[in-house]
């Protein structure tokens, strides 16, 4: 097929078979997420539907790592390549020295809105927040009695990551939403927050970011819950809005972003003062390493198998059909699996550990982000084909990420033993242990 026999399959598949609504703006130049409003999701959708309709099959490392942003980049896609695209051999340094690793340097990745908003005062104090992503890569998520798998839910609160916010840092964390009181109360509580906020406090507020078209989002979930910061400008009908996990910031109507934050999808913020954080003690890392690190098992790949096989027993009347809405949020879990970056980049720099190594562990975390990409388009062929002999390739996905994750633990677990042994205090008690 020719570019233009492409760019007409696409346009057939978005307009008859998955009627998108926003077709005003398609052309070759069109971005998929700005302008179409095709989030990761709806866009593996336009690669499934190619492949079944039009009998274009995608490579699978195009499906899981392609970085396309318009129509004709699509359509590119499926073109003869001469050559490859160049990858860059050090991904997380940018070259090939110690930068970001040994040195002082190091890099915000976008995996949990909660985190980010803290560790951003952790950065502008000097401090390393890296140590505070551990919990990150198997974060609380939930599955509901349908087995559809979900990144926010009523019964999951952040109260374990404040709790060691305040432990770690030293930072005294205020709730100051209240479910007991209604939203307009809440937002009067807030609104206060924000006009008596010092230079280095922070005002903390959930919003459903399926609110803020006017906000770039990936997902385009909806409802979308979030964690930003506000603060006053000299303007009162604005807001200045700071978004440490989507790495934005910038001015807003202030209407606009209530409307967000009076949602009934969402409530939920905190206020805390930067200016009281301090580095944390080795003795607490090494507790709070304990206290996150799940090395027997891979939730989310433990989760994601018990919904397909429930799927296919057809378990509640549940059929195939309905597991691609079950698998939705996949994405929005997948992309925690950065923060191992994080995790291996505190203990490679504080160990004084061979860069080149650390970047042999940033492709396996690569690897391990593509093979969840991978069983999510699998599961969504799945589900559209409604066929059980698909089901296979969907179990071998997942056999692949949790292959990759354990031999990422494994190794992690043996450089947090290496950290301990130079930096943490016996208790008493050992002590006793061993000179018994």
């Amino acid at each position: 097929m020719t570019r233009d026999d492409i760019l007409s399959a696409i346009e057939t598949v978005l307009s008859q078979h998955m009627a998108h609504p926003h077709m005003h703006g398609f052309a070759p130049d069109a971005r998929l997420n700005e302008d179409l409003y095709l989030d990761s999701v709806l866009i593996l959708q336009v690669f499934l539907n190619l492949e079944l309709e039009f009998n274009l099959a995608m490579p699978e490392e195009a499906i899981a790592s392609a970085d396309i942003q318009t129509v004709d980049d699509l359509a590119g896609l499926y073109l003869p390549k001469t050559l490859a695209l160049p990858v860059p051999s050090f991904p997380m340094t940018g070259g090939d020295t110690d930068e970001g690793v040994h040195g002082e340097a190091y890099y915000d990745i976008k995996v949990h809105c909660f985190v980010s908003c803290v560790c951003d005062g952790l950065k502008k104090r000097g401090l390393d927040q890296r140590p505070f992503y551990f919990g990150v890569w198997d974060a609380k998520f939930a599955v509901s009695e349908r087995y559809q798998l979900r990144y926010h839910a009523e019964d999951i609160s952040q109260e374990f990551f404040r709790s060691w916010f305040e432990r770690l840092y030293g930072v005294n964390m205020h709730e100051w939403y209240d479910p007991g009181l209604s939203q307009a109360d809440n937002l009067a509580v807030m609104t206060d927050l924000v006009a008596g906020r010092g230079p280095t406090d922070s005002v903390m507020v959930m919003l459903d970011m399926f609110h803020m078209p006017e906000r770039e989002n990936k997902f385009n979930q909806n409802p979308f819950p979030h964690y930003l910061m506000l603060q006053e400008t000299g303007d009162p009908q604005t807001w200045f809005v700071h978004d440490p996990d989507y790495r934005w910031e910038g001015v807003m109507e202030r209407d606009k972003v209530i409307h967000a934050i009076m949602q009934p999808t969402v409530g939920g913020g905190y206020a805390f003062d930067i200016a009281q954080a301090r580095a944390p003690e080795p003795e607490d890392l090494k507790a709070w390493f304990d206290a996150c690190f799940v090395a027997e098992q891979n939730p989310i790949a433990d989760a994601v198998r018990s919904i397909v096989t429930a799927h296919l027993a057809g378990t509640d009347g549940l059929s195939l059909a309905d597991l691609e809405l079950a698998v939705r949020e996949l994405p929005v879990l997948t992309i925690r699996k950065y923060a191992y970056e994080h995790g291996f980049a505190f203990f490679w720099r504080a160990l004084k550990l061979p860069s080149g190594e650390f970047e042999l562990w940033c492709e396996e975390i690569e690897a391990l982000v593509q093979s969840l990409k991978s069983l999510h388009y699998a599961c969504m062929k799945l589900s559209q084909s409604s066929d059980p002999p698909h089901a296979p390739a969907v179990f071998g996905q997942l056999d692949e990420a949790d292959r990759i994750e354990t031999k990422l633990k494994n190794r992690l677990g043996e450089v947090f033993a290496q950290w301990c042994d130079e930096n943490c205090v016996p208790s008493q008690g050992n002590l006793r242990r061993l000179a018994g």
